[in-house]
This record gives C-alpha cells, sequence and structure tokens, in this order.
C-alpha cells in the first residue's frame, strides 16, 4: 500500500465519535479499499474532558484547530463542527493550508458553496460532502457520478427525518402534532428547539445542495419557497386518509414545465411554460398530498427517501436513515477512501460544482408552479357560502376536482369545516383567490392548503 493518509477531525459530537470508531476499530478493511491506510492524526473538541468513544486516545485530543490544520502530517480535514460561522473559517483555512476537506456541513454549502467551491479550486483541493444530504443515503454520489449521462427532471424528497417521524405519527397512531413533536424529542428524533426541521428549514438546505448538483443552479436557501409542518392540525390527516392521500414534507425540483405523474412519466404538475428559451427550474419544499401508493408515502418514521427522475434512466429511489451517528459516519468514512484512492479528486475537478460554468438554468418564481391543491376552510354553515367561494376561484380559472363537507349537526350553527381539491392551477393565482376567500365576512379562520402530488 501507498503512502498513509492523514486525517484531522473538527468536531467530535455524536457524528464524529462514529467516524473515530469506524476509522480506529476497522482500519483493515478501510485501508483496503482506500488502497492506503487511513490515520487520525487529531481530534479538536471545544471540551477535552467530555467522555467519548473509548478507541480515540487522550493523547489525539486537543483544542486547538490551528495545529490541526498545520500539521504536516494531515492531509484531510474532516469539518464536523456545524454552523457557518466557525465551521467557515475551519474550511477555508484548511484548504488554504493544502488539506482536502471532507463536511457534512449542509448549511455552509447552501449559504457559502460558491466561496468554498472556489477556494478549493484556488488550492487545487478537493470537498467532499456525501453525508451532507440524507446521512447514510448515497444520493450526492448518485447523482455526481451514477446519473451523470442523465439530465435530471425532476427531484421528490424526504429530507428531514423529524418532520417524518412526526407525519407518520400523526397518520397512524392519531397522534397530535404537539404529542408528535414531544415524543420525537424524548427519542432523540427532534432537537430541544426543533425550529429549523420543522419550519422546513433544514430540508431547504439539503434541497440548495440537491439542485446545484442536479441543475447547477446556485440558490440560497431563503430564495426557496418554503412551508412546514407546524402548521397541519389532525383534522387535515383525517381529510387527507378520506381523500385517499398522505402529507408528507417533500423537497421538491422540477424542470421547467414539469412534474411528476408517479410512474415515471410527466404530466401536469411543474413551471408553467416559460416566456423566454432559457432552461428553469422551481425549488420549494412544503406539505404534499401524496396518494397512499406513492413510493414517497411509504416512507415511515425517521428514515429519509429521494426519488429522481432522469431523461434516460427514468424514475430512481434512495431510501435509508437520513441522520445518525453511524449512518453519517458511513458517508463520511466513504468520502475518506474516496479521496485515499484519488476518485474524489478527479470527480472533483471535473463537476465544476458552485462555478460559473453553470448548466444555463434559471430559478422560476414560485408563483408560476403549478399543482393541484388541497383547501380547508371553516366556514358560516348558511346558503350561499360555497357560491361565493367557487365565483371566487372561477375568477382566477381555478376549477374544482372535489369537494368534502360532512354533515352539520341540527343544533350546531358554527363554522363548519369545507374541503375542496383543485384542478391544476398556477400557484400564484390561486394564493390571489386565497386572499378574497379569506377576506369573506363567512370565513371564520384562515384557508388552510397543500399541494397534491398528482
Amino acid at each position: 500500500m501507498s503512502d498513509t493518509l492523514g486525517i484531522a477531525l473538527v468536531g467530535c459530537g455524536t457524528v464524529g465519535n462514529g467516524v473515530a470508531n469506524v476509522l480506529l476499530s476497522r482500519p483493515e478493511r478501510v485501508a483496503q479499499r482506500a488502497g492506503r491506510p487511513l490515520a487520525l492524526r487529531r481530534v479538536v473538541v471545544r471540551d477535552p474532558a467530555k467522555p467519548r468513544d473509548p478507541l480515540v486516545a487522550r493523547d489525539l485530543i486537543s483544542t486547538d484547530i490551528r495545529a490541526a490544520i498545520h500539521d504536516p502530517n494531515v492531509h484531510v480535514v474532516v469539518e464536523l463542527i456545524g454552523g457557518t460561522t466557525v465551521a467557515k473559517g475551519v474550511v477555508l483555512d484548511s484548504l488554504a493550508a493544502g488539506k482536502h476537506v471532507v463536511t457534512a456541513n449542509k448549511a455552509l454549502l447552501a449559504d457559502a458553496g460558491a466561496e468554498v467551491f472556489e477556494a478549493a479550486r484556488k488550492a487545487e483541493r478537493t470537498v467532499c460532502f456525501e453525508a451532507a444530504v440524507a446521512g447514510g443515503v448515497p444520493v450526492i454520489r448518485a447523482l455526481g457520478e451514477s446519473l451523470a449521462a442523465n439530465q435530471v427532471t425532476a427531484i421528490q424528497a424526504i429530507l428531514n427525518g423529524t418532520s417524518n417521524f412526526i407525519l407518520t405519527a400523526m397518520a397512524e397512531r392519531g397522534m397530535s402534532y404537539a404529542a408528535a413533536l414531544a415524543e420525537a424529542q424524548k427519542l432523540g428524533f427532534a432537537e430541544a428547539d426543533p425550529t429549523l426541521d420543522v419550519d422546513g428549514s433544514d430540508a431547504a438546505h439539503k434541497l440548495a445542495v440537491l439542485a446545484q448538483i442536479a441543475f447547477g443552479v446556485t440558490a440560497k436557501p431563503h430564495e426557496i419557497a418554503r412551508q412546514g409542518i407546524d402548521t397541519i392540525d389532525a383534522i387535515d390527516i383525517g381529510f387527507a386518509n378520506e381523500l385517499g392521500y398522505t402529507i408528507k414534507l417533500l423537497a421538491e425540483a422540477w424542470t421547467g414545465g414539469h412534474g411528476h405523474a408517479g410512474n415515471g412519466t410527466k404530466q401536469s404538475r411543474g413551471t408553467a411554460p416559460a416566456d423566454h428559451g432559457a432552461p428553469t427550474v422551481a425549488l420549494h419544499v412544503a406539505p404534499v398530498l401524496l396518494r397512499h401508493t406513492d413510493l414517497l408515502a411509504q416512507v415511515r418514521g425517521a428514515y429519509n427517501a429521494v426519488l429522481v427522475y432522469g431523461d434516460i434512466v427514468g424514475e430512481t429511489l434512495y431510501q435509508g436513515p437520513g441522520a445518525g451517528r453511524m449512518p453519517t459516519a458511513s458517508s463520511v468514512v466513504a468520502d475518506l477512501i474516496d479521496l485515499g484512492v484519488g476518485r474524489a479528486q478527479r470527480t472533483f475537478a471535473a463537476a465544476k460544482l458552485w462555478s460559473r460554468e453553470g448548466r444555463g438554468f434559471t430559478v422560476e418564481p414560485p408563483e408560476r408552479v403549478r399543482s393541484r391543491f388541497y383547501l380547508r376552510l371553516q366556514v358560516a354553515d348558511r346558503p350561499g357560502v360555497l357560491a361565493d367561494i367557487t365565483r371566487i376561484l372561477a375568477d382566477e380559472e381555478i376549477s374544482i376536482s372535489s369537494l368534502v363537507q360532512h354533515e352539520a349537526a341540527e343544533e350546531g350553527g358554527g363554522p363548519v369545516p369545507l374541503v375542496i381539491v383543485t384542478h391544476y392551477a398556477a400557484t400564484g393565482r390561486f394564493r390571489k383567490a386565497l386572499t378574497r376567500i379569506n377576506a369573506l365576512s363567512t370565513t371564520a379562520a384562515p384557508a388552510v392548503f397543500f399541494s397534491m402530488g398528482d
């Protein structure tokens, strides 16, 4: 075997401990597959006294990031501290010092990918990031290498295990959102502050990374239309089930004019035909109603799944644990093995990610996205209400596919739920209609609406 590849871990929390465990407990396997030994040279942490994997020798641990970066026996820096401030400095300083970088930091890539990758090209070094999206699911490598002969035309993905766990508990066990969230926190699937998971931010970061690989589009997370699951009520889970659908938080991308039809073909869901010749891609994160038979509707618990449509291969599905100590460590060590072999360096140079050499795609405004919609209203139970609502929808050229209104109690007198499923319509026109519907004196609460995935 050739020379040893020296590694510094910056951050040794849950994932870092997993990476150290793999490197130290399976050195022969890793060396055989990398074509050279991979040696853990340094482990940089904030608190050296904190208990860690017993395989990590005490003399490897320090708080000195600079010493780790400039150690001549370190060839790769693995950044696992998260965030976009200190982590960015670690990554840029490592590249400037002539080190390759492996990271699981989707927020850093989504916010500063162009700066990081330009620094890597300038230093003639490589950035690997398989663990940044979907944890142990090898979707980055699939998009960048295995599907390289294809132009991806659409992506649908469950990218946040916390949200998927909550929605699964609500659908299968009849739990309220609050109760399902509390259980997710108790089991360690959700942080004490779950905001980034449940409001769609985490999935938006990951979608920004996938969009760069699949379409060459540089989209900041705040530029991606986003709606979380924190407004979903058990009543919507029930109505969706009655209609034959399951609600999932999806990160989605469509090329101009097309969404998916569930069988590899394309139909009306997607973006409106563009007024110019440049190819477009629409990006959004939101709860979506999927038919019970849809592949993604059957992804349960904290699992992630990514459905990719290629113009040559058709439909492919990647599914597995999207987070956790060992699944994420699996992807990090796979990147280290690729660096050891030399594959990663060649792939990185050819991919030109986050560069000025994009593929010509531009991001379509969200209001141009076409979809069917689920719309739930709380309305007064009296004559003329439905006529007012259908008139407003008709004004925006939105037709109704189906309607659900359960029989009201004879002596109720209060507002009643009304569910409308529309045919395909532009999001912009649908939102205009909602503004007018919400302003009606007969509407008792703001409308609740979700896209439908067919």
